[in-house]
């Protein structure tokens, strides 16, 4: 009776070990097979909702779920708080000027994708050199973006800035501004709507093809590639607590695979121009 007593612990404890590693395992593959909430807008949405439904996501074991929001803030929010895993829409200027802002709700970096080339835009006129004196000019109203607007229309010649100008700076560090240029700051996504009411826009290049604009072709200005413009490079961002998340490091080499790469050339005209640099890259 003892015997059989013993034997049938045994048994118990062989099950309830068994069931205990079907569980553990069971956990296991759930947490490496969850799907990552990529949140964006635009057409990066569009990129990342192409990547989910691509053959080399699922070469690269990864599930992937585009969340599309519109507010720039919100997505970072989002993304902050954990409702969002991944987000793909900003530059590295306007993610510095959210963690600077936003000191409790910090976003890392986790790798470059692309650069697109901010672009002044006009109907009314054909050259920047027929910019009239007073003329009217439209910029971003955050600030990461209205900094990167006035140090593209000192590139183009039009004014200068102070020499404390800073990524977030504004209007008031103008140094000189010779054709008294009026500067009206717009919800940057609303640049194309606004072309016929003033005599010149700045636009991102993602609200530019939204608008049916290319950067390449249809502005009269724009940023080129090169070490003065690192910090609008965009990138992949994610909740401080997610910065050694293996999985979430994957969607930056997933983003950069040839096959994607030859897509987002084709789909896009050649307006988001690659860009595979390290994350120290942006920080130096």
């Amino acid at each position: 009776m003892k015997k059989l007593l013993a034997l049938l612990g045994v048994v118990v404890v062989l099950v309830v070990a068994g069931f205990g590693i079907h569980q553990v395992s069971g956990q296991s593959q759930k947490k490496e097979s969850k799907t990552i909430v990529v949140g964006s807008q635009g057409s990066d949405f569009q990129i990342w909702q192409h990547i989910a439904d691509s053959p080399e996501a699922k070469e690269a074991g990864l599930k992937i779920q585009v969340k599309e929001i519109t507010d720039g803030v919100q997505l970072n929010k989002a993304t902050a708080d954990g409702s969002v895993d991944v987000n793909a829409f900003q530059s590295y200027s306007y993610f510095k000027a959210f963690n600077q802002q936003n000191k409790k709700n910090q976003l890392v970096n986790l790798g470059t994708t692309y650069l697109e080339p901010l672009g002044i835009y006009s109907e009314k006129i054909q050259s920047l050199d027929d910019l009239a004196e007073g003329a009217t000019v439209a910029i971003a109203n955050n600030p990461a973006n209205t900094a990167r607007g006035l140090l593209l229309l000192q590139e183009a010649g039009l004014i200068t800035l102070s020499d404390d100008f800073g990524p977030l700076s504004g209007v008031e560090k103008v140094a000189e501004n010779p054709k008294k240029l009026v500067f009206k700051q717009i919800d940057d996504t609303t640049g194309p709507r606004v072309l016929k009411s003033v005599d010149a826009v700045l636009i991102s290049n993602t609200v530019a093809l939204d608008g049916g604009l290319n950067v390449l072709e249809d502005s009269l200005f724009h940023e080129k590639v090169d070490q003065s413009t690192k910090n609008n490079v965009n990138i992949l961002a994610t909740a401080k607590d997610n910065e050694d998340n293996a999985n979430f490091k994957k969607l930056v080499k997933l983003y950069h695979n040839k096959t994607i790469q030859k897509y987002i050339e084709k789909e896009f005209n050649g307006t988001k121009i690659e860009v595979v640099k390290p994350v120290s890259y942006l920080e130096n």
